[in-house]
């Protein structure tokens, strides 16, 4: 036998000898449509307010919004996705600076709404945790558990003055069971049918949303644990997926989307509507603090964090450096 049959005739490498060949083989591919940026807007400040957790990231002006949402746009993301960050004095036991016409959130929809009209999908999130004195996502009982059914109706009012304000799509996050089916109700009845649900399916009770308190300025007392998922379990995230389906829910969400890939794919697999992931401000943290360090390379580990979220099955990624890797693709 030749020596030369001892070598072996099936080589992978011959796919990978260049930049070129590995582009024309690639499986998964990022392009700037895949890409939603997550954005906070202020009440009453000036100037934007950088967040300390998330370097580049900051609280903008209803002015920088406006610009942020234009850039958006012309780097070719699809969507952004506005959170509201009100006065502390306004913040009461109910979230009502969260269903005020002229909140925050409301005015900022408008504004960007009438910088860009159709051209980016507007999003806003549809949750009373930046808004309550108390931090929670919904109402409150007398034994200070977050009460469902009274926050659901809380979430209705808070869909129709979005949808009054101009968003293309409102996202129910507060993980109350029957958000999706009322807030699809209370839109419905309003003559909103067109405003579509980019649902939170999977929420899970996380220790990277860290920064993400200080973004929204969040009062929070406690945690969440009792209405978000705990991290141990899959089969529950595919029971909370058939009931959002179910209620009408026109996307379906996982969050976060690092530590959780195997629930995205999971979902992705079972499903015939469009899949979003949440790349949120802890995981954005972790790679802004190690590069910093030089301990990682940023824009590679950036372009590979958001390619494996787009390799287990999301169709789209809400990711704070949308527009900068919007721009680099």
């Amino acid at each position: 036998m030749s020596v030369y049959g001892s070598f072996p005739g099936t080589r992978p490498r011959r796919l990978r000898t260049s930049p070129a060949v590995r582009r024309m083989v690639a499986e998964t591919r990022l392009h700037p449509s895949d890409l939603i940026l997550p954005a906070f807007v202020r009440e009453g400040i000036s100037e934007p307010v950088p967040i300390s957790a998330m370097p580049g990231v900051v609280q903008h002006t209803r002015d920088t919004l406006r610009k942020a949402a234009v850039e958006a746009r012309q780097a070719g993301v699809s969507g952004i996705m506005l959170f509201g960050v009100p006065e502390d004095a306004k913040k009461d036991a109910l979230g009502s600076a969260g269903t005020d016409p002229d909140g925050i959130l409301q005015v900022a929809i408008r504004d960007v709404r009438a910088e860009v009209g159709d051209d980016l999908v507007i999003m806003s999130d549809l949750c009373l945790d930046e808004y309550t004195d108390h931090g929670h996502c919904g109402v409150l009982d007398d034994d200070g558990r977050v009460d469902n059914d009274a926050t659901l109706e809380r979430y209705a009012e808070m869909a129709q003055v979005q949808a009054d304000a101009g968003v293309h799509m409102v996202g129910p996050s507060g993980m109350m069971d029957g958000q999706v089916g009322v807030v699809r109700d209370a839109l419905d009845t309003i003559g909103k049918e067109d405003v579509a649900i980019l649902a939170y399916t999977v929420k899970y009770a996380s220790a990277f949303y860290g920064p993400f308190r200080e973004a929204v300025g969040s009062s929070l007392v406690g945690d969440r644990r009792t209405y978000q998922q705990d991290a141990a379990n899959v089969r529950e995230s595919m029971r909370e997926l058939a009931l959002d389906l179910e209620e009408g829910a026109d996307i379906v969400m996982v969050k976060p989307a690092g530590p959780y890939l195997d629930v995205l794919a999971k979902i992705a697999d079972s499903v015939d509507v469009p899949v979003a992931a949440y790349q949120i401000s802890g995981e954005y943290a972790m790679v802004e603090a190690a590069a910093e360090r030089g301990w990682i390379d940023r824009d590679k580990a950036i372009l590979e964090s958001l390619m494996g979220i787009k390799r287990a099955g999301a169709d789209m990624i809400l990711t704070y450096w949308a527009t900068e890797v919007a721009r680099s693709l």
